[in-house]
């Protein structure tokens, strides 16, 4: 019964995210738990539970008087977070590319095709899910740092609904694949700084297309 109430809240936490991630909830909006529960048909107990396990993702906060909302977007967020991700994720890839072998090599080759072709259709929430998330993953590998690598899954987790963002409204879909590829390429040549570099610059620039792109949506209301 444990096992099967776990399963259940872990789903009704990917199915809240997802609504979040997409626009569907918008920054701000209540999370009523008793509407919540009857549209996904569970009682409020994995509702609950799935809010908090959210709002340790940054994705909902809880107020006192006013329950839980959907977080706002905050460009001060995006600045910190996407430069702490361009400091470990390039330290993770600094560390794992001497141990990277070519059978791994191959493995985040696959990933990346797979990613690419989700690009190429223009499908952006598989794009910006678990096919970046398991490209990247597969670099970084062979870094053997677990801590860092736990925070930047944080990082990633918290980030989500700002790379999906960039994807879908500020030119990731167009720029992203390219960027990929290079960082890719690199990394097989055994180009550790510039791999970093071009890691860096991919993570940098998505940060100042978000920004800008806040900035405009600020300009507009």
């Amino acid at each position: 019964m444990q096992i099967v109430h776990k399963t259940r809240t872990q789903l009704v936490a990917e199915a809240i995210r997802e609504k979040i991630l997409c626009g569907e909830i918008k920054a701000g909006e209540p999370l009523r738990q008793a509407a919540l529960a009857q549209e996904l048909n569970v009682s409020r107990i994995p509702v609950r539970e799935a809010l908090m396990q959210l709002e340790a993702e940054g994705l909902v906060n809880f107020e006192a008087h006013k329950g839980a909302t959907a977080s706002e977007i905050s460009a001060t967020q995006v600045a910190e977070t996407f430069e702490l991700r361009a400091l470990l994720e390039a330290e993770l890839l600094k560390h794992s590319i001497p141990n990277l072998t070519k059978s791994d090599f191959d493995v985040a080759e696959q990933h990346l095709l797979k990613l690419e072709k989700a690009m190429a259709k223009g499908d952006a929430m598989v794009a910006t899910g678990e096919l970046n998330t398991e490209f990247h993953n597969a670099l970084y590998s062979g870094a053997n740092r677990p801590q860092t690598f736990e925070i930047v899954a944080s990082l990633n987790q918290n980030c989500s609904r700002y790379v999906r963002m960039h994807i879908m409204l500020a030119g990731g879909l167009e720029t992203a694949p390219e960027e990929h590829r290079q960082i890719l390429d690199l990394a097989k040549k055994g180009k550790i700084k510039k791999a970093c570099e071009a890691l860096k610059q991919h993570i940098l620039a998505a940060k100042d297309d978000i920004q800008a792109l806040l900035t405009k949506l600020e300009d507009e209301q």
